[in-house]
C-alpha cells in the first residue's frame, strides 16, 4: 500500500475533473460551523461526505473519514459531511446533534433536509465521498464503502497539487469498534430489510388491510430472511410501532451481526427491550447495545447493534420484546 501511495503522488498520475464543486445553498442548517460555500473553500482540499447517521453502511466508513480529518487537517483538507436524511427523526436537529458526539463528527455538517444539496451534487446513495481540488474542481468520488486507500491516495495527490509539503504518504491505520466494525460479508445472506410498509420486505405476518391502525398479529412460522411482529402494532409506512409492552418482532437470518434502527416513540422516554437467540439468551453472541442476557434499553432514535455472532455463522432466529408501549421499529441491517 505504501509504494501504492508513493506512486499516486508522484507526478505521472492525473485525476480526472469531474466539474464545479456543487454549492451547499440547499442546506436546512448547519453544525459545527458557520455557512460554508465553494468561494469560501477555494485553496482547500474538500472532501464532501454524503450521510445518513443512522446507516451502518456510512457507519463502518465513519473509522476513515474521521482519521483522514484529523491526519490531513493541517496540510489543507477540510471535511464537509451532508447529513441527508432518511428517516423522519433524522430531521430533527437534536438528533442530529446528539449523533455528531455519539460518532465524533468535530467536522462542518450541512443539514440537507429538503434533499437540496444531494440534488446539487446529483448524488444517489449512503455513503458517498466526493473529492474537490484547491481550485473548487471536483476530481474523485466514491460511492459505498470500500476503496479507503484508493480515497486516501486521492487525497495525498490533491494536497500536494494545493502546494502541502509535508503530506505524509502512509495510509491511516484505524481500529473500528461496534457497528463501524467492517461486514463479514462472507456471512452476510440477509439483505437491509426495511419494517415500514413503504419499502417492506418479507413481512410474514403481513395484513395491508391493517396498515396504520392498531392490529393483534400471531407468531408466524419464518424462513430465511422472513421476519413477523407479534402482539398489538400499528404498521405504518416507515415504521412499526409497538403499542402494549410485550410487542415482539422476530427475523430469521444469516449474518454474523444483527441490528435494528429503532427508537422510542416520544424523545426523551426509554424503554426496556429483551433479545433471544434461538429462544436462548445471547451470552457471548451479544451486540454492542445489548448484554450477555440480551437486556438494552431505547433511549435514543438510532441503529442498534443487537447481535455479534462469536461463532460459527449459521441461519439463526432473532426476537426482540419491547417491554414497554411506543417502541418504533424501522429497519433490519447486517453485518
Amino acid at each position: 500500500m505504501r509504494a501504492l501511495a508513493h506512486r499516486l503522488a508522484g507526478d505521472s498520475v492525473t485525476l480526472p475533473d469531474e466539474g464545479a464543486l456543487a454549492a451547499f445553498d440547499g442546506a436546512t442548517a448547519w453544525l459545527n460551523s458557520e455557512p460554508l460555500s465553494p468561494q469560501a473553500l477555494r485553496g482547500k482540499v474538500v472532501l464532501v461526505d454524503f450521510w445518513t447517521y443512522t446507516c451502518v453502511n456510512w457507519l463502518r466508513t465513519l473509522p476513515y473519514v474521521r482519521a483522514w480529518a484529523a491526519k490531513y487537517r493541517d496540510q489543507g483538507l477540510v471535511v464537509v459531511g451532508a447529513h441527508t436524511p432518511e428517516f423522519p427523526f433524522e430531521h430533527d436537529l437534536a438528533n442530529v446533534r446528539d449523533s455528531l458526539s455519539w460518532f465524533k463528527v468535530d467536522w462542518p455538517v450541512a443539514q440537507d433536509n429538503d434533499f437540496g444539496v444531494w440534488r446539487a451534487f446529483g448524488n444517489h446513495y449512503w455513503p458517498a465521498v466526493y473529492l474537490a481540488d484547491g481550485q473548487g474542481r471536483l476530481r474523485y468520488h466514491h460511492f459505498g464503502e470500500g476503496e479507503y486507500a484508493a480515497t486516501e491516495m486521492a487525497i495525498q495527490r490533491l494536497l500536494l497539487d494545493a502546494g502541502a509539503t509535508d503530506v505524509d504518504q502512509n495510509l491511516v491505520m484505524v481500529d473500528p469498534q461496534g457497528l463501524e466494525a467492517p461486514a463479514d460479508w462472507r456471512s452476510v445472506q440477509s439483505p437491509e430489510t426495511y419494517v415500514g410498509y413503504a419499502q417492506a420486505s418479507g413481512f410474514a405476518n403481513e395484513d395491508p388491510g391493517a396498515f396504520d391502525r392498531p392490529h393483534v398479529y400471531a407468531p408466524f412460522s419464518l424462513g430465511l430472511n422472513e421476519w413477523c411482529v407479534i402482539g398489538d402494532w400499528r404498521m405504518g409506512q416507515h415504521a412499526g410501532t409497538a403499542n402494549e409492552a410485550g410487542g415482539k418482532i422476530r427475523f430469521r437470518f444469516h449474518a454474523r451481526d444483527l441490528n435494528l434502527v429503532m427508537g422510542p416513540a416520544s424523545r426523551g422516554t426509554s424503554l426496556p427491550f429483551r433479545v433471544l437467540l434461538d429462544g436462548q439468551p445471547l451470552g457471548d453472541n451479544h451486540g454492542a447495545d445489548v448484554d450477555a442476557d440480551g437486556s438494552g434499553t431505547l433511549n435514543d432514535q438510532r441503529t442498534y447493534q443487537l447481535i455479534r455472532q462469536s461463532g460459527p455463522i449459521i441461519e439463526r432466529e432473532a426476537e426482540v420484546e419491547f417491554l414497554g408501549s411506543g417502541a418504533e421499529a424501522y429497519c433490519f441491517t447486517f453485518g
